[in-house]
């Protein structure tokens, strides 16, 4: 509202052509902005401009174009967009999160364009918007992984994850019950926080007894199961080794 700029949504829910976008263009139009769905999609009869054809738009009428990208993948994960693609079909500028998929802290980003972004850094809201030094620090040393794309799959926590072979998982977990005195059941994890709504990743979970729940969510650190059927399933697809120990001793603890 202070900036004085008006949002002019185009479209319907279901479909949206490149043609609404360029009905909607006025000589008061200042920025053509695509939003990435988070944490839903639209299936069925649906169709969704590509970022090709807003940049064809945004073009002949001179004004930029925003891909508002959500959770900022920077390597190829399910059917999430990345910001070099976006960049690369001809968005201005693209803008994401620094924690979430990217893995980094929590933090707003915006790459593409050189002018425009140097337009953004010299508008009196960055300065108080803008990161602090710690922040810069950890978000400049998770972006420093990505300079290899393989050394940031493997050690940033988010995506080691969701790349992790169910083999592994299957062997942690059952430590994790031979520990416990629990038993090994198949399940499934969910990314949540937005990103991939409907991925869903192998996994393997102790199972013990329901009545644990409250105490164990109570102990210190916290243990956060899930209920179903009856048992309490701690989901070993998050755990590494050294958190799976603590898992074992927690729950030898509250019983």
């Amino acid at each position: 509202m202070r900036s004085g700029a008006r949002l002019v949504e185009v479209g319907t829910t279901n479909r949206t052509r490149a043609v609404d976008y360029e009905r909607a263009v006025s000589e008061h139009t200042a920025l053509l902005l695509r939003v990435h769905q988070s944490n839903f999609r639209v299936v069925g009869f649906t169709e969704r401009a590509g970022i090709e054809e807003l940049a064809n738009v945004a073009r002949q009428r001179s004004v930029p174009l925003l891909d508002d990208l959500g959770s900022g993948a920077l390597v190829e994960l399910h059917d999430e967009p990345t910001a070099r693609d976006s960049l690369a079909a001809g968005a201005d500028l693209v803008c994401f999160s620094g924690d979430k998929l990217l893995g980094g802290p929590q933090a707003g980003i915006v790459a593409g364009r050189a002018d425009l972004v140097e337009q953004l850094r010299r508008h009196p809201l960055h300065r108080a918007l803008r990161i602090d030094k710690l922040g810069l620090a950890a978000l400049e040393g998770t972006l420093l992984l990505y300079l290899e794309p393989e050394q940031a799959l493997a050690e940033v926590p988010v995506l080691r994850m969701l790349r992790a072979e169910p083999s592994s998982i299957r062997a942690r977990a059952e430590r994790l019950a031979s520990a416990v005195g629990g038993d090994v059941e198949e399940t499934v994890g969910r990314v949540g926080g937005g990103a991939l709504p409907l991925a869903e990743l192998p996994s393997f979970a102790c199972a013990i007894q329901e009545e644990l729940v409250g105490a164990l969510r109570a102990h210190e650190p916290p243990v956060v199961g899930i209920v179903r059927d009856g048992r309490l399933l701690l989901d070993c697809l998050t755990l590494d080794d050294e958190e799976a120990d603590a898992v074992a001793a927690a729950v030898r603890a509250c019983r």
